[in-house]
């Protein structure tokens, strides 16, 4: 007699609901079964996989390293699924939510002026935003996409160019008008100079000194996590930044901050890019609509 087919789906699912009410007897509840239909569907889950997902206490389940990892898994899948029927019964219409992970900087200066537009175009796609400088797993995060800066490593990711910034040493007038703006390295080295509190893939300035390459050292006096955070305190007059020229410009325009040693500047870009995984098909057309927004409303230029 031959077997019945596993339903991985139902599995995921039932499994799914026990991580996110945190028993046995509350998935039971949603899925109209008995609490010990349930435990006895995640035992013959956890037989087949031949790891252990949750430690069953008599107050409460603990998830193991193996029941986080697929448990961020089947949630991925299940999505997947619902946006195919999704799409199967609506044309291909884009619907259904989307995670974004992308810089502070990138945020306030590039999404958020354009989000509108892209929110009237697609109405039955929501986004969530996630805002850090850092870079991050997009499983782990469960980000669809997120937004780089600088040079891309080598990865199972697929990437989506959207453009590139030149970059410039920034001050506000307070700061400055106590020590004039400065001409030479020397100067530079004399200030306090703002940087960020991870590691960077240049660690300092890079600038051009009688045709020769230089780097100087930020100070260590402070410090922050992300690019806006250091344009805020330039802003302040806490001390000098060097920063992408699309997030300083309008300052610049209008007086807040100004730009020095410009003849010092090597005149190095950072490039931005959309990644996300290709999954090995098509794209949800909500993350195809999103992609495809990004690369022509949120571009990064310098002027």
């Amino acid at each position: 007699m031959s077997r019945l087919p596993i339903n991985r789906s139902g599995e995921m699912a039932v499994f799914a609901k026990v991580v996110e009410l945190g028993g046995f007897s509350a998935a039971a509840s949603a899925f109209c079964m008995t609490p010990s239909a349930v435990s006895k569907l995640v035992q013959r889950l956890e037989e087949r996989l031949g790891v252990r997902l949750v430690n069953r206490s008599t107050r409460r389940l603990q998830m193991t390293a193996e029941g986080c990892a697929f448990y961020e898994r089947a949630v991925r899948i299940l999505a997947d699924i619902d946006e195919a029927e999704r799409e199967a019964g609506s044309g291909e219409m884009p619907e259904g939510r989307v995670r974004l992970n992308v810089s502070a900087s990138y945020a306030t200066h590039v999404l958020m002026p354009v989000l509108p537009a892209f929110l009237s175009a697609f109405p039955s796609v929501s986004i969530d935003i996630l805002q850090t400088d850092a870079v991050v797993d997009l499983m782990t995060e469960r980000a669809d996409i997120a937004v780089r800066a600088g040079p891309l490593k080598s990865s199972s990711l697929i990437a989506r160019k959207l453009g590139s910034t030149s970059k410039m040493i920034v001050g506000a007038p307070s700061y400055l008008e106590p020590f004039g703006a400065p001409e030479s390295v020397g100067d530079l080295e004399a200030m306090n100079r703002l940087s960020h509190s991870y590691a960077r893939s240049v660690d300092g300035w890079p600038l051009l000194f009688n045709g020769e390459p230089v780097t100087l050292a930020p100070t260590e006096r402070v410090r922050i996590s992300d690019g806006e955070g250091l344009r805020q305190l330039a802003l302040a007059g806490v001390g000098l930044a060097r920063l992408p020229t699309f997030m300083v410009k309008e300052d610049i325009r209008c007086g807040r901050l100004v730009a020095v040693a410009e003849h010092l500047n090597p005149g190095d870009t950072e490039s931005f890019h959309a990644v996300f995984h290709g999954q090995g098909g098509a794209l949800p057309a909500r993350m195809r609509a999103v992609l495809d927004f990004l690369a022509t409303r949120g571009r990064i230029s310098s002027p």
